[in-house]
């Protein structure tokens, strides 16, 4: 790139604009747009729940394989943009449109091995959790179209994340939203059949969700080649870097894990709810559902606070690095604390969006008060671990994503249902986030100059 160019791009508001204002402009379109990103199973599982609570229960069994292919779309997607923004902030535009060629290049490889694996491992999952013919059936037909989600969904969270590592935030809420709208719109019409359309049932969920990525992978390539952008692909003396694939990887491990220990989360939980009934795991499919549109709202606000801090780190600005944490940990808290408000209050109308019987009703809604009450310690222990990822003390952010949703949380459920039975699943919930909240905080205190 010329001088010239260098010097035109060379601003960017990250660096002097005020933080709040910074924080607020760059995390509402990430926002929407992770709302957008997990609405896609939260409007299948409305729209099946229609057809029976075998269907939704189908679904739900369905949300670790596609949370688990969502989580290495976003793990790749936060490595590069963390790298982009860091070298935008060393004013390197070279080293970050070669991190766009690698980027797209890894998410293209790891899409393409997702989709093969998914489409190999869809029957052994489901007899981990139940042999129940009726749900072979509807579980399969979903999850053999579901699979082909992978290839554009990893590539158009690639762009997306390229293009917010500028601090462009506005255009991938918009082709966030295209895909999002096509699946709201084509999800009943293919379920149920309407004008030229067949009735497909759960099969036109899992299609419609499939056109809905694609579309938004359409879009954001169309975004990234034909507009003004501060990074683009590299065409000329462009070589491979394999130290580049492993820095993205590195650099995106944290989120990986954070979004694929959602996975595994409901995959344990499962497990222990099954011995119950087939309607306590749906209604735990139905909850994450409700509180994923919570977590979106902190997950959102971190994807505006990871480019800032980063860019901040790059350029050694440490003021504006901590003023953009300490806005965000307040910011997270009061989200998180709202949210938690909302379940608390109104159980029941959340619970009957999804058609929910009388017996899920019945242990359903003490179960959404017991666990709404730890979601202002996940915001600060999530804000903490990003911070952690943000300067490069990457081990510390890992270890705060593994307590939360594995290391803690498992052995919690496993003590607390043997104690107070199928409660015992939601009082661990609250257990793990006050004691993950509490490491994050000292892990803080006597890290926060680490790399600084």
């Amino acid at each position: 790139m010329n001088n010239t160019n260098s010097n035109s791009l060379a601003y960017n508001k990250m660096e002097d604009k005020k933080i709040l204002p910074l924080i607020i402009s760059m995390s509402l379109p990430p926002l929407c747009s992770m709302f957008m990103q997990y609405s896609y199973n939260f409007i299948d599982c409305l729209f099946v729940s229609w057809i029976s609570e075998d269907a939704l229960t189908a679904v739900s069994l369905s949300f670790p394989l596609t949370t688990l292919m969502l989580a290495f779309s976003i793990g790749i997607g936060v490595g590069i943009n963390v790298l982009i923004s860091r070298f935008l902030g060393q004013k390197d535009f070279d080293k970050a449109n070669s991190i766009v060629n690698h980027g797209l290049i890894l998410a293209t490889f790891v899409g393409i091995l997702l989709n093969i694996l998914c489409l190999l491992s869809i029957k052994p999952y489901f007899y981990a959790f139940s042999s129940n013919p009726r749900l072979l059936e509807l579980f399969t037909d979903y999850m053999y179209i579901c699979a082909f989600m992978q290839i554009p969904n990893i590539l158009h969270i690639a762009v997306q994340k390229i293009i917010q590592g500028t601090g462009n935030m506005i255009a991938p809420m918009w082709f966030q939203i295209a895909g999002v709208v096509f699946n709201l719109v084509f999800d009943p019409i293919l379920i149920f059949g309407f004008g030229p359309f067949p009735k497909m049932g759960i099969k036109g969920a899992a299609l419609s969700t499939v056109l809905g990525y694609t579309l938004s992978m359409i879009l954001a390539f169309y975004v990234l080649i034909f507009t003004k952008q501060k990074v683009k692909i590299k065409k000329n003396n462009f070589s491979l870097c394999y130290s580049y694939f492993r820095d993205i990887i590195t650099l995106g491990l944290p989120s990986f894990i954070m979004n694929a220990l959602g996975a595994f989360m409901v995959s344990f939980a499962n497990m222990f709810l099954i011995v119950y009934s087939t309607t306590a795991v749906a209604f735990f499919g139905a909850y994450f559902k409700a509180q994923q549109v919570v977590v979106m709202t902190v997950n959102g606000l971190i994807q505006g606070c990871i480019p800032i801090m980063s860019y901040n780190f790059g350029a050694k600005k440490i003021d504006r690095l901590m003023q953009a944490f300490k806005y965000g940990t307040i910011i997270a808290s009061i989200l998180m604390g709202f949210g938690s408000i909302l379940l608390i209050v109104f159980p029941v109308h959340i619970l009957k969006i999804f058609m929910a019987s009388d017996q899920m009703i019945s242990f359903g809604v003490p179960a959404l008060r017991i666990m709404a009450t730890s979601y202002i310690f996940n915001g600060i222990s999530t804000m903490i671990a990003s911070y952690m990822q943000s300067t490069a003390n990457i081990k510390y952010s890992l270890i705060i994503n593994l307590l939360r949703q594995l290391v803690l949380l498992l052995p919690m459920m496993w003590i607390l249902t043997r104690l107070f039975q199928m409660n015992g699943v939601w009082y661990s919930f609250i257990i793990t986030e006050l004691i993950t909240c509490l490491y994050a905080y000292i892990t803080y205190k006597r890290n926060s100059t680490i790399n600084i």
